[in-house]
């Protein structure tokens, strides 16, 4: 089966066969060697890096593009932010499009994202504030290589592999699987204080933040997961919550229905142990708009009762975490304090307005401390809000193109959307849903400017807006037309 696929993939480009048959090796050898130098940095072994090359090799040629996008994906959470190397998973995203595009076939299609142009000018208008703000080599490597460039990489990944429904919906599968798996982490640290495959790089950031301790003397912390920071991981689990409710909705079978709701019946009492409000405000905006996208009337009584049984269960079984979580919302200081973060983040804007200060934490600090509303009694390196930090560090500019850019994949998304029956719209619904939730929860917390969650957001984009999803639909129907002729109809 592996030498039919691999020599079928040969013979369907011939017209790049001796450019595919020296370039695809080396392409899976540095596709696995990057993947183990990965696993190499957790057990520390040369059979690490044995293991991820052949995990990749071996994924590469049977074509299994939906894991290695969750592949890519874990990449950003776990190495690229947890362990700190910040843009292998975007190295080993640009080798697998290298490959995708050589491997390209009638079954496996080439797609490029439209409105290339409008990219093109995100890019370069992107490098001088990058330069601007490089202070250091952090600052380097975080923003332009993920927030920027990364943006159209992730974008351009996820639209190539979203070939078909069938594709769509497996990518949704497997990210939903890996939300649940992140959920239970998150869990079991709350619960035990135990960090499963932790690292002690981030252990003297948590003794200065005490932990995210919620309350001095409480001894209940907030739980940040692989995302550190408890508001990160409650804007990925908020994001997440709505990819297997869009697959519960659009599933025919009650083995898959009970799947996808244990997946969201996890992913919601992980989201409690975080305590982010705006997590919780990001799970009003996308459960809005879930409720109007999925496709029949029935599934929406179906959302009303579901959204009556959590409730119910998380009164009964989570009191005393909605207890501690309504306080924390009720809480003036860090209103205040966000409120002034965002207020001087404004204020840099109206004082560079075209060019920002610099993409960068240290420059940012340092400039924008002229600028600090009495509110803001921290001194802060962003202005805890994704849009007001791209303007106030790259340009009014740039937050235009990143809105435009993020407005014509949706819209893109919803064109894709009505081409399906009402069934398979729920699973379009699930995900438009996903990204609403963390545009919504980057109002309050850098979302689209965090390299894993902004990963997360543009591939969510791709796969949904792919314009591969409406051809697979006009090639079945070509199809369809010759059968139908050639039977005589």
């Amino acid at each position: 089966m592996v030498s039919n696929r691999w020599n079928g993939a040969m013979r369907e480009t011939s017209s790049g066969r001796m450019l595919f048959s020296l370039v695809l090796p080396l392409g899976i050898l540095i596709g696995g060697l990057l993947v183990g130098v990965l696993f190499s940095k957790t057990t520390a072994t040369v059979v690490g890096a044995v293991i991820g090359g052949c995990i990749v090799t071996i994924l590469v040629i049977l074509r299994k593009n939906e894991v290695l996008l969750g592949l890519v994906l874990v990449a950003h959470i776990y190495v690229d932010w947890y362990l700190g190397s910040l843009f292998d998973a975007q190295l080993l995203t640009i080798v697998l499009l290298m490959l995708f595009y050589l491997m390209r076939s009638p079954h496996h299609p080439w797609a490029y994202p439209r409105v290339l142009w409008l990219w093109s000018l995100f890019l370069v208008l992107g490098i001088f504030p990058a330069i601007q703000g490089a202070w250091r080599l952090y600052d380097v490597a975080f923003y332009y290589p993920n927030i920027i460039g990364g943006a159209l990489v992730t974008f351009w990944l996820g639209t190539v592999i979203a070939k078909d429904v069938t594709s769509l919906r497996k990518v949704v599968q497997i990210l939903a699987l890996i939300g649940a798996l992140l959920a239970i982490h998150t869990i079991i640290e709350g619960t035990t204080g135990v960090v499963l495959f932790g690292s002690s790089r981030f252990d003297e950031f948590l003794a200065r933040a005490q932990g995210y301790e919620l309350a001095t003397g409480l001894n209940v912390h907030r739980i940040g997961s692989f995302f550190v920071d408890p508001n990160w991981n409650g804007t990925f689990l908020a994001t997440m919550l709505f990819l297997p409710l869009g697959l519960f909705m659009e599933s025919s079978t009650v083995t898959d229905k009970l799947l996808y709701l244990v997946e969201a019946f996890l992913i919601l009492p992980a989201l409690l142990f975080t305590y982010s409000n705006g997590a919780w405000v990001g799970v009003l905006g996308g459960s809005i708009v879930f409720f109007l996208l999925v496709g029949r009337t029935i599934d929406r009584v179906l959302i009303v009762a579901m959204t009556g049984v959590a409730a119910t269960l998380g009164m009964l079984l989570f009191s005393y975490q909605i207890n501690l979580q309504l306080q924390h919302a009720s809480g003036a200081t860090e209103l205040t304090l966000r409120q002034g973060a965002w207020q001087t983040g404004i204020n840099v804007i109206q004082a560079f307005p075209l060019t920002g200060v610099g993409l960068g934490f240290d420059v940012y600090l340092a400039r924008a401390n002229a600028f600090r509303d009495p509110r803001q009694y921290l001194a802060l390196d962003h202005p805890h809000n994704s849009y007001i930090e791209i303007a106030a560090k790259a340009g009014l500019p740039m937050l235009v193109l990143f809105l435009s850019l993020v407005g014509f994949a949706l819209w893109q998304a919803f064109h894709n959307r009505a081409l399906f029956e009402k069934r398979t719209r729920s699973l379009f619904g699930g995900t438009i849903a996903a990204i609403i939730a963390l545009s919504v929860n980057s109002i309050s917390i850098n979302a689209w400017t965090l390299p894993p969650i902004s990963a997360l957001g543009w591939t969510l984009l791709g796969v949904v807006a792919s314009p591969l999803l409406q051809k697979s639909l006009n090639t079945a129907s070509e199809g369809a037309r010759s059968v139908e002729e050639s039977n005589g109809y």
